[in-house]
């Protein structure tokens, strides 16, 4: 069966490709969205800021099977550019096996000390009680979270990212249908919003094995698993920069909570939640077209066709170029009306967060390149230049910013924070674009 990887892509046929995995990512982070939007306004903003108390610890969970699937799938599409599909199946057979294992560890240990994450995460008095309910059920489903992650990724490297959307998407209606039904009428608080989100998570888990242990076909399906340790080192090492950029999620998140929850209390907690929403929207656009191409970008590298590389190149900053400034115009036109989605305009958080969006969106703009350069750099299978942009624009300067700026500025020292940290690491990416161009072919 010809893999469509090995086609000749223009930018039409390039963004035909990468935008079902588009969508599939922003349908993802939908799933926070819309548990937050029920959370809040069936809950209240003070449930909304416990829920946002518990995601460092889920984004933990993404950096483990992020780093592992997107690593994994990068040497995998690698290996079917050079002809070697055994091999691939090979290392798609470990690393689920490594993912399935690792979600069980994942679920048991997250419940077992439940409440001291919590705790150490800085949640309040008023928190605590529903940090935990919604923490407790969201890793009893870690298994299959994990799952989702490494199917969805991996459906794009077999050449299906058009079923990996159709998953997702049908995962996403399950999620809103379900935090309709269990937060509604049966009244079950943030616990529904979690019980929704991990059924949702067993829809991609389930499709996934289905498909690759039924579609003996496809280049790319589960054999039986060989334990590699090479393999798994070379996948984290390759994913790292993914594995960075959801720790430095975590860093942040937890880093904004404290200062917020200093700064305003419970209130300033909920703005950042609703306010990180937007954000997820724009890393969703940025990481589904990058992510989407990568296989393409690693088999034409595999393969060795310069031509195709510096294609994808220049097609791939259009698009960003494009893209960043048509999402901006939308979300600057319409935030006053998308902050009423989650809470009431004449409510403080509203004010909070209004206030805070000019200041904050300016990142909206920019951060698509490093986003970009890095996942092109793991599909190269260089984990090392991937990880130095990702750590630097993500630990170094948003970190950084956080704890510095709002002692120096205030209040207006938290917003601003991530603009600065995004400026600074658009410099990062751009000198290692500049500075590899030769050595990769791609401009």
């Amino acid at each position: 069966m010809e893999n469509k990887l090995a086609g000749k892509f223009t930018f039409a046929s390039l963004l035909s490709f990468a935008i079902p995995n588009v969508i599939m990512m922003i349908t993802l982070s939908m799933y926070i969205i819309v548990d937050g939007m029920f959370v809040s306004r069936l809950a209240g903003t003070t449930a909304l800021s416990a829920v946002n108390m518990i995601y460092p610890a889920i984004c933990f969970e993404m950096a483990i099977g992020i780093m592992i699937a997107t690593g994994g799938s990068a040497i995998a599409a690698r290996k079917l550019g050079e002809g070697k599909q055994r091999e691939a199946q090979k290392i798609l057979s470990f690393l689920i096996v490594v993912e399935l294992v690792i979600g069980i560890v994942f679920a048991v240990a997250g419940n077992l000390f439940l409440e001291e994450i919590v705790l150490l995460l800085g949640a309040s008095e008023r928190q605590l009680p529903m940090s935990l309910a919604y923490g407790r059920i969201i890793f009893a489903f870690a298994p299959a979270f994990f799952l989702q992650t490494a199917f969805q990724t991996f459906l794009v490297t077999a050449g299906k990212p058009a079923l990996g959307l159709m998953v997702t998407v049908s995962a996403g209606i399950v999620n809103i249908v379900l935090d309709f039904i269990f937060m509604a009428p049966l009244d079950m608080g943030v616990s529904g919003a979690a019980l929704a989100t991990g059924l949702g998570y067993c829809v991609p888990a389930v499709v996934g094995s289905v498909f690759f242990l039924k579609k003996k076909e496809n280049p790319l399906h589960l054999v039986r698993p060989a334990v590699d340790w090479k393999v798994l080192r070379q996948s984290c090492a390759n994913g790292s920069s993914e594995m960075v950029v959801n720790l430095a999620n975590a860093a942040t998140t937890f880093l904004f909570n404290y200062i917020l929850l200093d700064f305003y209390g419970e209130d300033g907690v909920a703005s950042i939640t609703i306010l990180l929403y937007f954000q997820y929207l724009f890393t969703a656009l940025y990481f589904g077209y990058s992510n989407g191409i990568a296989p393409i970008i690693s088999f034409k590298y595999g393969s060795g066709d310069q031509e195709q590389l510096k294609k994808i190149f220049k097609c791939s900053i259009l698009f960003l170029i494009i893209s960043s400034v048509l999402a901006n115009i939308l979300i600057q036109l319409t935030v006053t009306h998308a902050l009423t989605i989650f809470t009431p305009a004449d409510s403080r958080v509203y004010d909070i967060a209004l206030n805070g969006f000019w200041l904050y969106s300016p990142a909206f703009l920019i951060m698509g390149l490093g986003i970009f350069a890095s996942s092109m750099f793991t599909a190269f299978s260089d984990g090392k230049i991937s990880a130095v942009i990702s750590f630097s624009r993500t630990f170094i300067f948003i970190v950084g910013a956080i704890l510095i700026l709002p002692y120096l500025l205030g209040g207006a020292g938290i917003w601003i924070a991530v603009p600065l940290a995004e400026i600074l690491g658009f410099f990062v990416a751009i000198i290692f674009l500049i500075s590899r161009k030769d050595r990769y072919a791609y401009a």
